[in-house]
């Protein structure tokens, strides 16, 4: 079995880039290297794709798809380059990764992008993985909601990205609903503490409605389809497993935000749901 490429290319990415991605980036090209292959993005899609390969495409379409999106309106907004800014800073992405981020965002900006050939291949290389698909429509979602408000152009964009993942206009629909939700009942629960007086009442009536939503459930929703709502959506959001299926470890941060709003909505449902 030949590794000199791989240990070679782990040395120089980490050399060049100082970073532990840059080195797997270089461990991938060192792979391909041993398989005689050069950097094929084509090749990636022939069922031979590692973790590392699968990562490496993940941060990218991420980030390119997030950049068409913004500029489905046929403009990009303040709201959403504060908002592609704010999630890079979330990520904690040092310089290189920034930088690559940025690239990405700038590509799908580009007219004559190919969403539809990105993504075709984005799925054959993520393969069965719906988790990790999962988390990639709900980071475009996001983007398109930045503003607070979906015009028709971004919902065709995101009815695109849905379908070539393999949703339906239903289930994206459900997603657009428990993501809007979870922005609201972030929302409430970082200013929860200003609100302790007044208007305390009403505010806890909407993050409680809002609760039910993230969950993809209902008031009415017996206690055992909460809870086992709640297990499937911790399952598919938790940081380690995504890992495992190909998302980016620069990327966990946002899982790690989405788990805890998950907690956070079923901890406060069982608290009123006695």
């Amino acid at each position: 079995m030949r590794i000199w490429g791989k240990v070679l290319g782990f040395l120089f990415g980490f050399m060049l880039s100082k970073n532990l991605f840059g080195a797997l980036l270089g461990l991938w090209l060192g792979h391909m290297f041993d398989r005689g292959r050069g950097f094929d993005f084509d090749g990636l899609t022939k069922g031979e794709e590692d973790d590392v390969s699968r990562q490496a495409v993940f941060f990218y379409t991420a980030f390119s798809v997030m950049g068409h999106v913004a500029k489905a309106k046929g403009q990009v907004t303040n709201h959403e380059i504060a908002f592609a800014s704010a999630y890079m800073d979330k990520l904690g992405l040092n310089n290189e990764l920034r930088q690559q981020a940025q690239d990405a965002f700038r590509e799908g900006k580009m007219a004559g992008f190919p969403l539809k050939e990105r993504l075709r291949k984005f799925k054959q290389i993520c393969g069965n993985r719906h988790d990790l698909l999962l988390m990639f429509l709900e980071i475009q979602i996001q983007v398109a909601f930045s503003d607070g408000e979906l015009d028709n152009q971004e919902r065709e964009v995101l009815h695109t990205i849905a379908k070539f993942l393999g949703y339906s206009a239903r289930q994206l629909d459900n997603l657009l609903e428990m993501i809007i939700a979870g922005a609201a009942f972030h929302q409430q629960q970082a200013g929860q503490g200003a609100h302790q007086q007044g208007g305390a009442g009403m505010n806890s009536v909407n993050q409680l409605d809002n609760a039910y939503k993230i969950l993809g459930v209902t008031k009415t929703s017996s206690k055992a389809d909460i809870k086992k709502a709640y297990r499937k959506l911790m399952s598919q959001h938790h940081p380690d497993k995504l890992i495992a299926k190909g998302l980016p470890p620069a990327m966990m941060e946002a899982a790690k935000e989405k788990t805890q709003d998950i907690q956070a909505a079923y901890d406060l449902i069982s608290k009123y749901d006695k």
